[in-house]
């Protein structure tokens, strides 16, 4: 494993953390999309469940914080969740990525803010 992998793996270890929390806190509140598993059904919680939790590179062009990776929380169902919901499930993320991050990664100065319309880990990206 490269060292670039290693380091995607400990984060993705993070947004797989963060996805089981936000499961048994808020996973039945809302029905699935209908194309969507049950939790637990596929070996990725980015694919099953009631949230995809996710986080892609971004080179930071345009950006205040510069490179880093983009964090999305996102519930996966037909359902209308109100912005108040959002907000407060988004907001209990961010506490857990930034408490995971001095966790998984203590060696390295991170991270999380919002960066205009999305929210970005940010700060000692070297490999």
């Amino acid at each position: 494993m490269n060292k670039l992998e290693e380091w995607e793996e400990r984060l993705y270890t993070l947004l797989r953390e963060i996805d089981g929390a936000l499961e048994d806190k808020y996973g039945k509140l809302y029905p699935l999309h209908p194309a969507r598993p049950q939790r637990g059904e596929t070996a990725n919680p980015q694919y099953d469940g009631l949230f995809r939790i996710t986080a892609s590179y971004s080179a930071g062009y345009g950006s205040k914080l510069g490179p880093g990776y983009i964090f999305r929380v996102e519930l996966v169902t037909f359902e209308m969740v109100p912005d108040t919901v959002r907000q407060t499930i988004e907001a209990e993320a961010i506490q857990m990525a930034e408490d995971g991050l001095k966790r998984i990664f203590p060696e390295r100065e991170l991270s999380i803010a919002r960066d205009g319309n999305v929210i970005k880990i940010y700060g000692d990206l070297s490999l």
